[in-house]
């Protein structure tokens, strides 16, 4: 099986997984798990969000597992450094990720403060990349990095507070940023051939042993139980965690990482555009600007020359 057949359920033949689709469904999930988030957080404190998010996670996936095992069987890791990789990438992608983005916003981040520092990850892996993995970036796209940063600062700047920004806060969405960037490059350079659908459920197992005892002793795992909670952990389980997450794997494998990661560029536009239709928040000038800008700089670094 190559790299890319082990992706998402019932990989052969399914066509409609182009890596536009596949782009454009990871940009929607993603910027949609910002509200979804939002929603949750109210409920129950981050490391019990997450908790709870994973461990219903784990429910999900062990039928489903089973499932795909008898329709094609799964491609375990088959030695312990392989065991090992799939987990340290599981660990920084969900729980170092997840957990210092949202206990950011728990100490009183605001989201556009964490969203514009989350969103300097293209930047970061363009960096990494062109040291590590040898990846040539012509002029254009380093201005196509540039200039989408630029548009997602505008984009954010109405929900920029500044004066709730604790040094425990920034600490957090720091090391957020750096786990969701050296999860996404470590799981492509370590875990290359891995199946997806069953590094899944190991990472998924992993981050739930890892954040049960945080919930626990530092928050008492305290959950006020209501259905908007449920839904959320249920969007953010489905069309996050794990067919979003599996989306972004996939098409590192396909593209360059730096290409790749500028998608994330677009994802605030969409949970804007998500405030506009559900809650009536009509974007500001500066924010359609900043779209306009965004759009440019995904464009450049997706810019393909056509060559004679």
């Amino acid at each position: 099986m190559t790299p890319d057949a082990a992706q998402l359920p019932s990989p052969a033949g399914a066509r409609w997984l182009a890596s536009p689709v596949l782009a454009w469904f990871f940009v929607t999930a993603w910027g949609s798990g910002y509200l979804a988030t939002k929603a949750g957080l109210q409920y129950a404190p981050p490391f019990t969000f997450l908790v709870l998010r994973f461990a219903t996670g784990v429910l999900l996936l062990i039928p489903l597992t089973i499932w795909w095992h008898r329709r094609e069987p799964l491609r375990w890791p088959t030695t312990q450094r392989q065991w090992l990789h799939v987990v340290v990438a599981g660990l920084l992608m969900h729980a170092a990720n997840l957990g210092g983005s949202h206990y950011a916003q728990y100490l009183g981040m605001s989201a556009g403060v964490a969203a514009l520092v989350l969103s300097v990850q293209p930047l970061a892996t363009a960096i990494i990349a062109a040291s590590l993995l040898h990846e040539r970036l012509r002029a254009y796209q380093w201005l196509g990095v540039l200039v989408g940063l630029a548009g997602v600062a505008l984009v954010v700047w109405h929900k920029v507070d500044v004066r709730a920004v604790t040094f425990g806060a920034l600490g957090s969405v720091l090391f957020a940023l750096t786990a969701i960037t050296v999860g996404t490059l470590y799981q492509r350079a370590f875990c290359p051939t891995v199946d997806l659908r069953a590094a899944a459920l190991v990472q998924f197992v992993a981050t739930l042993v890892t954040l049960l005892p945080l919930a626990i002793a530092v928050e008492g795992f305290e959950v006020h139980p209501a259905w908007a909670l449920a839904g959320a952990i249920g969007f953010l389980v489905v069309f996050t965690s794990i067919l979003a997450v599996n989306a972004l794997h996939t098409l590192m494998r396909r593209g360059e990482a730096t290409r790749v990661t500028s998608l994330l560029y677009l994802t605030p536009i969409i949970a804007v555009a998500l405030e506009w239709l559900l809650f009536s928040v009509v974007p500001t000038m500066l924010t359609a600007a900043g779209v306009a800008v965004t759009c440019a700089g995904v464009a450049l670094m997706a810019w393909r020359p056509r060559r004679n």
